[in-house]
């Protein structure tokens, strides 16, 4: 046992790259990328920190180009899912006893990994898997995961030092235990950052997670596991399967140890889910957490004395980079009559040199 007060280093926010024409890591990314499509790849399932490869190889394509195969992924079934629950749970008590320091070195080397030796191959899955170009890979996959596992590593010591007032002659403490359970995080196929973060902040925390990706995004996930791996995460704690969602849900929500959704994706879906949850409640052994982020409408309001040529560009980025498949795209707009002329001119202007095809 350490005898001491721990301090995290200073976190600041990773720098987000140029990549200009002859810069080093524009070079390096396409010759990540270039290596990604020169070979196909299989990808497995990670269940107690085993890759499991299945029989039912489902094929992958990036959206811009659909007539190269980038290779295949195992898809699971049922027993995928009950191997995944288990090695979970069979991982919760070592995790849950690690000193919260070594549990936050793991995810501080990660981002190190992340915004270094695999800075390249992270953006180029997913820029082929999900059709992003470099700058939307760049501040998604790298910079924005990076700022997940760092900032959550001194929001979690803030969490810890939070401590109760004591009265004369009594000392009160309070320690934070992760839940009794297991927690499912399921990722939407957007944002790769999200991806990361859904299984990664309650594993911190010293719970242990299944997580199911959307399938659209299981080339970056792949990724994403071979840096928590290279880390140094232990196994079983993050265990990715891939499986159609009620093959998952069917047995998870009905599992008495299911104690928390980490949820990033439709209301429709989150809606059923909530709805499960409550339908399954006298099956648990302790009140699930919900935690989720559903769909929106983003608003975009311009002042009067805004200037125009700003406003369009700032609504032409908002609403059509990345094909709008944002959660913080802008979808709706209020702009005054005075502004609204010269404001649709430079829209217009912006959206004739949009370019589409291959990022």
């Amino acid at each position: 046992m350490s005898n001491a007060y721990f301090e995290v280093p200073v976190i600041t926010n990773e720098p987000v790259l140029s990549y200009k024409p002859g810069s080093p890591e524009r070079a390096a990314v396409k010759a990540a990328i270039e290596s990604f499509k020169s070979t196909e790849s299989s990808i497995p399932m990670y269940i107690g920190g085993k890759k499991v490869h299945t029989e039912n190889k489902v094929a992958m394509y990036p959206p811009h180009e659909i007539k190269h195969c980038l290779g295949h992924f195992s898809k699971g079934g049922e027993q995928h899912v009950k191997d995944a629950v288990n090695a979970a749970l069979k991982a919760k008590a070592d995790w849950a006893k690690m000193p919260w320091q070594e549990r936050a070195a793991i995810f501080l080397k990660a981002a190190d990994l992340l915004s270094g030796p695999y800075r390249a191959k992270m953006n180029a899955a997913t820029m082929l898997g999900q059709s992003k170009n470099i700058h939307q890979a760049e501040i998604d996959c790298v910079a924005e995961l990076c700022d997940f596992f760092r900032f959550n590593v001194q929001y979690m010591t803030q969490i810890y030092a939070e401590q109760p007032e004591s009265s004369p002659g009594i000392w009160n403490k309070m320690e934070f235990r992760p839940l009794e359970g297991f927690v499912f995080a399921i990722t939407p196929f957007n944002f790769t950052s999200i991806a990361g973060n859904l299984p990664g902040a309650p594993a911190m925390l010293g719970n242990t997670v299944v997580w199911k990706p959307a399938e659209t995004q299981v080339f970056s996930s792949a990724v994403i596991m071979e840096v928590f791996e290279a880390a140094g995460l232990p196994a079983g704690v993050i265990n990715l399967i891939f499986t159609d969602g009620p093959v998952a849900g069917d047995y998870i929500f009905s599992h008495p140890d299911f104690a928390g959704l980490h949820f990033t994706g439709s209301t429709k879906v989150f809606h059923l889910l909530w709805k499960t949850i409550g339908n399954n409640i006298d099956k648990y052994k302790t009140y699930p957490r919900i935690v989720g982020e559903t769909g929106g409408k983003d608003f975009v309001i311009a002042h009067a004395s805004a200037n125009p040529k700003e406003v369009a560009t700032a609504l032409v980025r908002g609403a059509f980079e990345y094909q709008g498949q944002k959660c913080s795209a802008a979808s709706r707009a209020y702009i005054p009559k005075g502004l609204w002329r010269e404001v649709k001119k430079y829209m217009l202007e912006d959206l004739a040199d949009i370019k589409m095809g291959n990022p």
